[in-house]
């Protein structure tokens, strides 16, 4: 017999799901700047919003 805590056994929720779930319940954006759905113009505004509230990307500031 196995013993899970509530909520703590069963199934895992993908990545999309658990990034969904943040913004509907806790209003928390989780967003790629290389995520293939974002237009070019969506991308550079998530990129700006990165490096205001974060500063450079490691890469970026490497220059790789």
């Amino acid at each position: 017999m196995k013993w899970h805590p509530r909520e703590f056994g069963g199934t895992r929720r993908n990545p999309d799901q658990v990034k969904k779930d943040g913004w509907q319940d806790q209003g928390m954006l989780a967003v790629s700047v290389e995520d293939d759905r974002l237009t070019w113009p969506e991308k550079e505004l998530i990129r700006q919003l990165g490096e205001k509230l974060y500063g450079k990307r490691k890469e970026e500031a490497h220059g790789q």
